[in-house]
C-alpha cells in the first residue's frame, strides 16, 4: 500500500470565526487545497490543464465537523481514491490537529473539458488508483 498522500496548512487568523475558532467554510478551503495537492501529484496540474484545457469539478460534497479547531493549529489532510471510474473520482479528506481527527470530507468530482465530461487520460487514473484506500465506514452515508 502506498504512503497516504499528506497536505499540511496552518489555520490563519483571518480563518476564525466569531466563536474562536475556524469557521466551517475554511474547512472546504483546507480541503479544497488538498484536493489541488492530489491533482498536482496525479499529473492533472496547471500545466496539464493550461495544455489540455480539462480539470477536476465537484459536483457533491459530504463534510463532516468533528472537532473545533483553534486559531494557528497546524493541520494535516490525508487523501484517500475511493473509487475512479472513465470519468468521475470519489475521493475522501481526513483533517487531523495533532493526530486528532477533526473533520472529513467525502467528494465526487468529474473529470470535464470544455462543458462536458471527459474520459480519465489512461496515466491519470493509473496515478489515481495508486491512491486507492478502503472505503471508511462513514462514507456514502445520507445526513440524519
Amino acid at each position: 500500500m502506498p504512503e497516504p498522500l499528506t497536505y499540511h496548512d496552518t489555520v490563519r487568523d483571518e480563518w476564525i470565526d466569531y466563536n474562536g475558532h475556524l469557521s466551517e467554510a475554511y474547512y472546504v478551503l483546507v480541503f479544497g487545497f488538498a484536493t489541488d495537492h492530489l491533482m498536482a501529484s496525479v499529473g492533472l496540474d496547471e500545466r496539464y490543464r493550461a495544455e489540455t484545457g480539462a480539470s477536476l469539478y465537484t459536483v457533491e460534497a459530504h463534510v463532516r465537523y468533528l472537532r473545533e479547531v483553534g486559531p494557528r493549529s497546524e493541520v494535516t489532510v490525508t487523501t484517500g481514491v475511493l473509487s475512479v471510474g472513465a470519468r468521475k473520482v470519489r475521493l475522501c479528506h481526513e483533517m487531523t490537529v495533532g493526530g486528532v481527527l477533526v473533520a472529513t470530507e467525502e467528494l465526487l468530482a468529474l473529470h470535464v473539458a470544455g462543458a462536458r465530461a471527459a474520459p480519465f487520460p489512461d496515466d491519470v487514473a493509473q496515478r489515481l488508483l495508486h491512491h486507492r484506500r478502503a472505503v471508511p465506514d462513514y462514507a456514502g452515508r445520507a445526513i440524519s
